[in-house]
């Protein structure tokens, strides 16, 4: 369940928000039911609860640079894959002009897969595996153009033309690994559980019973949660990675026919 929650920042967002709220009337809950504390006994819970939100803050703070991180790492590779396509789309001029108008064409057709990858990250499951399927085919096709065409006249330049559509390949891969690489689930679990002890000892250490008290705590943790799932997630919420490079080579491409 967290690995599909995880995708959905407003969802993180509002099931955070009532577990932590929920977690601050539980701890009222059990002062109540047991025994109010003691005057002293205070002293002692403000330390335990000001060392939890301590360690609280560290694992936002560090699960926020794991986002941003992972994050600045996909919009690397976008610019990557734009470079390495826009290289071999030039030197695709080295085939022979049949072979290099087929293959260029086809280089142009995936260059719109990928920008498709990247604009299609909020829609469903079919239309993603549509752009896999077709990118596949593609790379299958180009690959197996330039091969044959470095077979029939193996030189150096169609070494060129070789080595450059095994970049291509290669970003893309690159790509879907940066997509893949997400902060643990693990992590997320850690991070959750800590909060809502902080919350809890929040709700058994109040002297009364403040609605405000109450809500600002997991109301903080709450969009701070979002905010790092947001970065985290390629396809969902409204941070995402724009293909303005992909974007941009494809209309150059489009001026220079």
């Amino acid at each position: 369940m967290m690995d599909t929650v995880r995708n959905f920042p407003f969802a993180v967002f509002v099931l955070s928000f009532l577990i932590f709220w929920l977690a601050a009337q539980v701890g009222v809950f059990l002062r109540k039911k047991f025994r109010p504390l003691e005057e002293e006994e205070y002293s002692d819970l403000g330390t335990v609860l000001a060392a939890t939100l301590t360690l609280l803050g560290l694992f936002i703070a560090f699960s926020f640079s794991m986002a941003i991180s992972r994050y600045d790492q996909r919009k690397n590779y976008e610019a990557e894959e734009a470079n390495a396509i826009g290289t071999e789309y030039v030197r695709v001029g080295l085939l022979p002009q049949q072979n290099a108008m087929k293959v260029r064409q086809m280089l142009y057709q995936y260059l719109l897969q990928r920008i498709s990858f990247y604009e299609h990250s909020g829609l469903g499951k079919q239309m993603l595996q549509q752009v896999e399927s077709k990118t596949s085919r593609l790379e299958g096709e180009l690959w197996s153009e330039v091969c044959a065409a470095a077979g029939r006249d193996p030189t150096a330049p169609m070494a060129l033309v070789v080595s450059g559509m095994n970049d291509v390949l290669n970003t893309r891969s690159y790509t879907q690994a940066a997509w893949w690489n997400r902060i643990p689930v693990a992590a997320w679990a850690l991070m959750g559980l800590i909060a809502v002890f902080c919350n809890f000892l929040i709700g058994y250490g109040a002297h009364r019973r403040s609605v405000l008290l109450f809500i600002v705590l997991p109301l903080a943790l709450s969009i701070s949660f979002s905010l790092v799932a947001d970065i985290d997630s390629p396809r969902g919420g409204v941070i995402r990675v724009l293909p303005s490079n992909l974007v941009s080579l494809s209309q150059s491409i489009n001026g220079g026919t």
